[in-house]
């Protein structure tokens, strides 16, 4: 029996960390962050769309996408960003679950799905079982403030911006603590794994 799973966290809480580890486990990794940038390369379809609707003013001179200059006219705007994310989000999925497949009709056993916004944009439907790599908010904060030079109320709001980690826990069928060391968090995986007879 193959098996999905969607792994999800928040910032800051080392999902990509937890990611990382399943290659010790020779587990594929479908990265929705990584498909997100290469839907928008020139030649790829929403990269058109994107420029269609958006103008050439959102391109480097080499052509490719100025994430900033697109960043700017979105960030403020509702609808402009309704209509972004509805030519990126829907090609971003396509890819996944081609990966996805590819993976599970090659013979791998398992794969795992990284997608920061696994409960949000409701694609629990894409895999099989659901981990969370959890933190608590006061590491969260402290590493998110490290990792990013940001004031400790830039780190809050960026933080209280998304679903909060206790939901997705709720939410979850496994959570990973990642609140101790990386060796701590590498036991843990592999201690799902074992459960799951994936290992």
């Amino acid at each position: 029996m193959s098996l999905s799973i969607g792994l999800t966290g928040s910032i800051a809480s080392g999902k990509s960390t937890v990611s990382l580890m399943f290659d010790d486990f020779d587990i594929p990794v479908v990265d929705a962050d990584k498909i997100a940038r290469e839907v928008v390369e020139p030649g790829e379809n929403a990269y058109e769309q994107v420029v269609e609707n958006f103008g050439k003013t959102i391109l480097r001179e080499d052509g490719t996408l100025d994430r900033p200059a697109l960043g700017a006219i979105i960030f403020d705007d509702a609808a402009k960003r309704k209509l972004l994310n509805s030519i990126v989000h829907p090609a971003v999925r396509e890819k996944m679950l081609y990966q996805r497949d590819a993976y599970l009709e090659g013979g791998a056993q398992c794969v795992v799905l990284d997608i920061p916004l696994l409960f949000e944009s409701k694609l629990t439907d894409f895999v099989d079982r659901t981990v969370v790599v959890y933190v608590d908010e006061a590491v969260q904060l402290k590493r998110l403030m490290e990792r990013n030079h940001y004031s400790e109320k830039e780190a809050l709001q960026r933080i209280r911006s998304q679903m909060s980690l206790k939901k997705k826990v709720k939410l979850a069928d496994a959570v990973i603590n990642n609140n101790g060391t990386k060796q701590e968090t590498y036991t843990q995986l592999e201690r799902l794994l074992n459960k799951w007879k994936l290992v």
